[in-house]
């Protein structure tokens, strides 16, 4: 019985993916019609997904605070925090001034620190590699890593042309690009593995 439903979870899987696809390069109806019946139904079951995410991300918190473990401060100003703002979000809307600057007070922090570690975290394996192998690619890599991070650092001390941060602007936004089509890049080789039965993220083996 199990391996029949594995069967048909794939079946199911891949079809959706096949319409899905054939909606956009076909134009025929009536694919798009059900591509976009598709994405509506996946837009709501991810919206679920989300909501329960939150419900048992309470759930573990309010446990914390129950049993006064070690951080049950923390949870109990998260548990807080999302109350209050899930309310204000419900009642004025997302366009509020107040709500779009409590939303842009956690998520430009969150950015910007994750950017950091991402920096910190290239340095270090830039240096690891030059552990294991030394060759030119590596260490133009780390050399052009750390002379970009000190020019950065001293922009707002040392006063630079137009030309300069334009020059640095270039390289960061090919950077950026860079790691976006990276990102694009592994969201299409994991889709096709999901549509040809490689990967099984919905269940089975």
């Amino acid at each position: 019985m199990r391996r029949i439903v594995s069967v048909f979870s794939a079946i199911f899987a891949i079809s959706a993916g096949i319409l899905v696809l054939l909606g956009y390069f076909v134009r025929i109806d009536p694919l798009p019609q059900v591509r976009d019946l598709l994405i509506d139904w996946t837009v709501i079951i991810a919206g679920a997904a989300v909501f329960v995410g939150i419900l048992n991300l309470i759930m573990v918190h309010m446990e914390k605070i129950r049993t006064r473990q070690k951080g049950a401060g923390y949870g109990a100003l998260l548990v807080i925090s999302l109350f209050f703002t899930a309310v204000y979000g419900v009642v004025f809307g997302p366009e509020d001034p107040l709500m779009r600057l409590s939303v842009d007070a956690v998520i430009i922090p969150v950015e910007g620190t994750l950017m950091a570690l991402l920096a910190v975290t290239l340095i270090y394996a830039s240096i690891r590699l030059l552990r294991r192998r030394v060759d030119i690619a590596s260490v133009i890599f780390l050399a052009v890593a750390l002379a970009f991070l000190i020019a950065v650092v001293l922009i707002p001390i040392i006063p630079v042309s137009n030309s300069f941060l334009q020059f640095l602007a270039m390289f960061s936004r090919g950077g950026a690009r860079g790691l976006l089509i990276g990102i694009a890049l592994g969201t299409l080789l994991t889709g096709l593995r999901v549509l040809f039965g490689a990967d099984r993220p919905y269940g089975g083996n």
